[in-house]
């Protein structure tokens, strides 16, 4: 797929080893949120195109989960490989599409190439067990396989780090893929298709079709040839996909986003509390599911903190993403918008305090703090998915516990103390799925189980827990001997 980058190429799509315009030749323009222009104009896949990827990934999967490991294992170090060679050509791909900052971009890249050597590695740790069985002469064990064919459905946040960490591992188990990408990010899942079929993967075992979600996805979670559904988005789109995975009784793993708390307690150091949690919220417009869109910080500390962290908020550098000094790009939907000055909007006319931003110039919104936010008002546990973050008056240890919980979601948790009798306990009661001690609430590694609870999803993607996942466990028994019969 080797066309000119301009508004008016269209952009085909990969099915089992071909570049397809798609059987209805619809088209679909894909915008950079930063000027609003058309970069691409991406073909839609049809019922039938979804049918030839389904039936050309099961076709596949057999002969894909005989490959050896190490044949696996070096397919993914070679994608890895072009991955970096073809770094600067992706990193302006992800700051053309997603808004992406030139600091954030080159992060997601070197991600993704960790994700594949992480899975690379994994190839050769998929281990069985074996234990000692009740009857006389018998040697029990567990073996592990892949399901089969999996479908992933990426979100628009960080489009190539959170494909690849669906894809590489559910490779490395020896399952096929299909991806259906977010229709605001679908140029860096095609590139994605480019990368592995350059590193030789045989046609069939991968494919991306960009499409609606009424005819794609829909399909891939009905289908029963499809034995797993994993997805990264919301939480009103993730329960739909869970209820109707389990009709089928499809394996599903969701990460549908979070409102997390940083926990301040008062001894921390306050210079290092303020840039942890300003960069905890405001990296990539506050774009990120597990951002500590929640600050909750102990009473003695409460004042200084909100007004030091306002002073920091103030300095956050707004505008191009192109721009190296940039921190807050573009939010991809224009529309988020709108919706934030609704949630601000209700808050302060429910008592809260602005302490910096609360507006914005087309899609670029300024860092916005808010103060004495209470649960009456919607931001308390409604995620903004913007450069928002919303500060709370903690009494005690105990009280900053209590408020950390008290949501919804369950995603990821930080508390920075130098108590560790403190950190400790906390990070035994949160109720999220991850915790930080010194940290702020955004960390990840790819070869780490990463995933919440309640309404943040289940399921956990990264390194063996991915692995787990994505096959399945078979009990294999041999009896030495003959075995004695009751009758």
């Amino acid at each position: 797929m080797n066309s000119p980058d301009h508004a008016a190429t269209t952009h085909p799509f990969y099915i089992n080893g071909q570049w397809r315009l798609g059987s209805s030749n619809e088209v679909d323009q894909d915008f950079n949120p930063a000027t609003l222009e058309c970069i691409g104009l991406i073909a839609q896949a049809s019922p039938a195109d979804v049918e030839d990827a389904i039936s050309a990934a099961y076709a596949a999967r057999l002969a894909w989960a005989d490959v050896l490991v190490g044949d696996r294992e070096a397919l993914l170090l070679k994608a890895a490989d072009i991955f970096l060679a073809r770094a600067d050509e992706l990193r302006d791909l992800l700051i053309a599409e997603t808004g992406s900052t030139f600091l954030k971009a080159p992060w997601e890249i070197s991600y993704a190439v960790a994700c594949l050597r992480s899975a690379a590695a994994c190839t050769r740790q998929a281990y069985g067990q074996t234990f000692p069985a009740c009857s006389p002469g018998q040697i029990g064990m567990t073996t592990r396989s892949p399901l089969g064919v999996i479908a992933g459905i990426a979100p628009f946040n960080s489009p190539l780090l959170l494909s690849m960490k669906k894809i590489a591992f559910a490779l490395a188990a020896g399952n096929t893929f299909i991806l259906k990408p977010s229709e605001l990010a679908p140029l860096i899942c095609l590139k994605i298709a480019e990368v592995f079929e350059e590193a030789g993967l045989p046609a069939g075992v991968f494919s991306v079709l960009p499409g609606s979600a009424s005819i794609v996805g829909e399909r891939l979670v009905s289908d029963p040839r499809i034995r797993m559904v994993t997805f990264t988005g919301s939480n009103k789109v993730g329960r739909l996909i869970a209820a109707e995975a389990g009709k089928h009784m499809k394996k599903v793993c969701l990460e549908m986003g979070g409102k997390s708390p940083l926990v301040v307690l008062a001894d921390a150091d306050l210079d290092y509390a303020v840039d942890a949690a300003a960069f905890g919220v405001f990296f990539h417009q506050g774009q990120v599911c597990m951002a500590n869109s929640r600050i909750i910080v102990e009473d003695s500390l409460y004042e200084t903190f909100c007004k030091a962290f306002a002073a920091k908020a103030k300095t956050i550098k707004v505008g191009d993403p192109r721009d190296p000094a940039t921190v807050i790009g573009p939010l991809i939907r224009p529309q988020q918008c709108t919706f934030i000055k609704g949630q601000l909007e209700d808050a302060l006319g429910k008592g809260a305090r602005l302490l910096a931003g609360g507006s914005h110039e087309g899609p670029y919104f300024q860092a916005t703090v808010l103060a004495d936010v209470d649960p009456t008002m919607a931001i308390y546990d409604e995620e903004s998915f913007g450069p928002v973050t919303t500060i709370y008056r903690a009494d005690s240890f105990e009280h900053a516990v209590a408020l950390a919980n008290d949501t919804q979601y369950g995603l990821s948790a930080a508390i920075i103390t130098n108590d560790l009798q403190k950190a400790m306990a906390f990070s035994q009661r949160s109720h999220a799925g991850m915790v930080h001690i010194n940290d702020t609430t955004i960390s990840d590694e790819p070869h780490i189980a990463f995933g919440g609870t309640q309404a943040s999803g289940f399921g956990r993607e990264g390194g063996m827990a991915s692995m787990d996942e994505m096959s399945e466990v078979k009990w294999i028994t041999v009896q030495m001997g003959k075995r004695e019969f009751p009758f």
